[in-house]
């Protein structure tokens, strides 16, 4: 199911970047409000391209997890594309991502 292992590696290696289980997650740190204000952003895209990550918001965090259902809850391609969609999104509203043990 994944075309560029090369690709997928990269994203996987990057240090605020897990994969838990079947799911890729990526947390980001932002004031509460800017926190959804990049959920709502996330959303847009989410709708626009057809895959829909989990989101949880807490204080001044922002949780991302992608996996692909209709796959069998397996990393697919689209889950890639759709957290290089929220690393884009979310480095142009200021968000920062948060290494992956202090998430």
């Amino acid at each position: 199911m994944l075309k560029d292992r090369t690709e997928a590696d990269r994203l996987l290696d990057a240090a605020e970047t897990l994969t838990e289980g079947d799911e890729i997650s990526k947390t980001f740190g932002h004031t509460y409000h800017g926190c959804v204000h990049l959920a709502m952003y996330v959303a847009a895209k989410a709708r626009e391209v057809g895959h829909h990550p989990d989101i949880d918001i807490r204080w001044q965090r922002i949780r991302f997890g992608t996996t692909t259902h209709d796959a069998g809850h397996r990393i697919t391609d689209l889950d890639f594309a759709m957290a290089r969609h929220i690393d884009a999104i979310a480095a142009g509203h200021g968000a920062k991502p948060v290494p992956a043990g202090d998430a």
